[in-house]
């Protein structure tokens, strides 16, 4: 008789080793970041000058969104892993440097603004190779399960780094919270040396990839990288939802969450519990995922709740108390988690596996470059107008990306792997 080959079942990506040697590396760097904005936010403090500590709070986003797309390019053209490697080792050592130099001086503000302007550069090579990496770890069936636990992580990694670097400022200074933000970038290093790469399977437009793997210069990878995507019947259309939702979405929910508790009346203490609200709800959406797995039709999904989570923004102004609002930014934090996670999926079963690195570096742009621009247009709209109007403007943007996913049949149509 012939012995028929039984297929081994596919391990769950939360029982895999080396998923979660990933994922180990991923909180340590991200409780890193947490430890080291506390101690910049507070080393800049100590130098006294209010318009100082503004600017070196804002110099890291500068190369952090003018070198994100370039960050990609690197990705593809050196492999995810060793990207992620040398960043992490070079954000150790720049912050070890400075809690020594701290150690022997006092801050100043030139001091701080190379440091995070350092920090911002090597940022934007970090994040795009740290999200092109789980494709390389796993399998595409468990990506979705991925980006839940990748989701939880971070959500526990602000929750655990900023207290942390609160209790380091305040036992031995900033240079103490530096110091252990450089320890936790160390700490990933042993992790990511164990991972095991797994060869991805060729595409279909594999001879369109190799010949743009063999592009004469970096700027014709990123033009090219540029080019697929917006040919891509379903990433150029990912990237249009994934734009309307971070603009329609990052203001309110951050600086419009402290000018709207200021116009009600609930305090540092109120908005405390609002963005605790939003926090549960979004670690809701991760764990769902991370237990689940893969969400049958992934892009009606992700469109529908993006769709009415931008109703939950909305409410959000309306709302009388503090309580109703903590539960509407749970349900927003809900409805926004289960859609970023499952576009975050997409997008790496969707690439090419020669322009994942480029791929991740523009959905990551579109974060990173929006924030800080988003922020100003938020305020001064709501000194003219008042946050209801702002707020219902920007559901309207994000309701625009969910309306345009349910559009495009595409992205509609969109299917995660079994």
């Amino acid at each position: 008789m012939t012995a028929i080959a039984v297929e081994a079942p596919e391990r769950p990506a939360h029982r895999d080793p080396n998923v979660l040697r990933w994922l180990g590396a991923y909180t340590a760097s991200m409780i890193g970041d947490s430890v080291y904005f506390m101690a910049l936010a507070w080393a800049a403090a100590r130098t006294g000058s209010a318009s100082g500590t503004g600017l070196v709070l804002a110099a890291g986003s500068i190369p952090r969104a003018l070198l994100m797309l370039g960050g990609g390019v690197l990705a593809d053209r050196l492999g995810p892993r060793r990207v992620v490697i040398g960043s992490d080792a070079a954000r150790a050592v720049l912050v070890l440097t400075l809690a020594a130099v701290l150690v022997l001086t006092a801050p100043t503000v030139g001091v701080l603004v190379a440091v995070a302007l350092l920090f911002g550069a090597v940022d934007a090579l970090f994040l795009p190779a740290v999200g092109a990496l789980p494709p390389r770890i796993s399998t595409p069936g468990q990506l979705a399960r991925i980006q839940g636990l990748r989701a939880l992580a971070a959500r526990g990694s602000s929750i655990i780094g900023a207290p942390m670097g609160g209790v380091a400022v305040a036992t031995g200074g900033p240079s103490l919270a530096f110091a252990a933000a450089g320890v936790l970038f160390a700490l990933s290093l042993p992790l990511l040396l164990s991972l095991r790469i797994r060869p991805l399977a060729e595409p279909e437009t594999s001879g369109e990839a190799a010949a743009a793997a063999k592009a004469p210069n970096a700027w014709h990878d990123l033009v090219g990288g540029l080019r697929y995507i917006r040919r891509h019947r379903l990433l150029g259309p990912l990237m249009l939802v994934i734009a309307l939702s971070e603009l329609g979405f990052v203001g309110p929910l951050n600086l419009g969450l402290i000018l709207l508790s200021e116009q009600r009346g609930w305090g540092a203490s109120g908005m405390g519990w609002i963005v605790a609200g939003f926090a549960g709800g979004a670690a809701g959406a991760a764990l769902l995922l991370a237990v689940r797995g893969r969400v049958p039709r992934a892009g009606l999904v992700m469109s529908l709740t993006a769709l009415v989570g931008a109703v939950g923004i909305a409410a959000l102004a309306q709302v009388p108390t503090v309580a109703l609002a903590a539960a509407v930014a749970a349900f927003v934090g809900l409805t926004a988690g289960l859609a970023g996670a499952l576009c975050g999926a997409l997008v790496q079963t969707a690439a090419d596996p020669a322009y994942l690195g480029r791929v991740t570096s523009v959905s990551t742009f579109f974060t990173y470059a929006l924030i800080p621009l988003s922020y100003p247009v938020t305020g001064a709209a709501i000194a003219l107008w008042g946050t209801g109007p702002v707020y219902a403007v920007s559901a309207a943007v994000c309701g625009t990306g969910g309306a345009a996913g349910l559009a495009l049949t595409a992205l509609r149509r969109a299917e995660l792997p079994r």
